[in-house]
């Protein structure tokens, strides 16, 4: 004799979960910031300007380690390029691997990131990213903001990958239903 199918209720209690999971995973996006390496010949403040990051969104840092860097600082070392001599004054974090990912938890907050080798940030290495608040709240988007980031060359929030899976999901729950009746 066949093995039983599982009840409906264990099918359909798997797939909301499944669902949930899926769709919370959809709306955080991956950008490559600068959408190539972080280097000296990108315009970070335009880069910036045409996306708009939300709390849970990483930033991507790609450089060669040996030649840049990344630090997360406060606004005042941001504007003055100055890090206090290597005394980490205004540095918040440091970073250096060469692909360093920086997730944006606070909503409504600011992120201020330099390169700290010599005259890296005095010549435009740097980047600041205004987080706006989550999907359904707060203010909406800049006009001429485009809404899919992936128009602007980098990652976005698309979501017709959990769309595709959410679809197979249904799908099977579907199968589990015609075998049960």
């Amino acid at each position: 004799m066949p093995p039983s199918p599982p009840p409906l209720q264990l099918v359909a209690g798997c797939s909301l979960l499944l669902l949930s999971l899926l769709l919370r995973s959809a709306t955080a996006a991956e950008y490559t910031v600068g959408d190539g390496p972080w280097d000296t010949g990108t315009n970070y403040a335009t880069w910036s300007d045409k996306h708009v990051f939300l709390a849970g969104d990483i930033l991507v840092f790609q450089y060669v380690k040996s030649q840049h860097n990344v630090l997360q600082v406060t606004e005042a070392t941001y504007r003055s390029c100055d890090t206090g001599g290597g005394g980490d004054a205004g540095v918040l974090k440091s970073y250096d691997t060469g692909y360093d990912r920086v997730q944006l938890t606070e909503p409504n907050a600011t992120y201020w990131f330099i390169c700290d080798f010599p005259g890296h940030c005095l010549g435009g290495m740097k980047l600041v990213v205004k987080v706006s608040a989550a999907p359904g709240g707060g203010s909406p988007p800049p006009s001429g903001v485009p809404l899919n980031p992936l128009a602007g060359g980098g990652a976005g929030r698309t979501q017709w990958p959990a769309w595709g899976l959410t679809l197979a999901v249904l799908l099977v729950v579907f199968h589990y239903c015609i075998i049960i009746f």
